[in-house]
């Protein structure tokens, strides 16, 4: 296993300028130098239709990237209680076709925002439930639910509280240290599949 690990952010909402974008572009920022991070957008894929399956690249393009990263960083505002419908089609995208999701054995993380104080509570334990269908190893502890999301930025889109980015920060570092044990006892075709 190599020291640097291919974390792929995936982020719920679609708006180029969402808070949940700019909340996973600065978890990049203060996650250790170890995990590289890379936002995947969920905008751009048709919704998922078993009929279409041979035919839409953008699916099999999403299930590649996802397949070769080391695990998941779900990143999810809170559209009436539950998650975003961009962020369960990919979700959807990468289970199928039937027997050969690109999740299985994938370990995760979930953070979720949202302006108000609850911090998208019902979204972040929504998703929860589908990782364990999914068969993703998921982080439990810290839990992020960071509510004031729209001040939680200046105009760099850096934290503008210390405490929230140093709480950010350790959530990451947590993150690190759970992929690592997961990817150790992990089967190898897992790991690197």
């Amino acid at each position: 296993m190599s020291d640097s690990l291919d974390v792929l952010a995936i982020v719920g909402s679609l708006r180029r300028e969402s808070y949940t974008r700019r909340l996973a572009q600065a978890l990049a920022h203060v996650a250790p130098p170890s995990l590289a991070v890379e936002i995947a957008g969920v905008g751009d894929l048709p919704l998922y239709n078993e009929d279409e399956e041979s035919t839409v690249a953008a699916w099999a393009a999403f299930r590649a990237r996802a397949k070769r990263a080391d695990a998941i960083l779900f990143a999810t505002p809170e559209y009436n209680r539950t998650i975003p419908g961009g962020l369960k089609n990919a979700i959807d995208v990468g289970s199928r076709p039937y027997g050969q999701s690109v999740w299985a054995g994938k370990p995760a993380a979930v953070i979720s925002t949202s302006p108000g104080a609850m911090g998208a509570f019902g979204a972040n334990h929504q998703l929860r439930q589908a990782l364990v269908f999914l068969d993703m190893p998921t982080m439990q502890q810290p839990e992020a639910y960071l509510g004031g999301v729209d001040h939680m930025f200046d105009a760099r889109g850096q934290f503008v509280e210390e405490r929230t980015r140093n709480y950010c920060a350790h959530f990451m570092q947590s993150f690190e240290q759970w992929i690592r044990r997961q990817l150790v006892t992990a089967d190898p075709q897992v790991r690197r599949a």
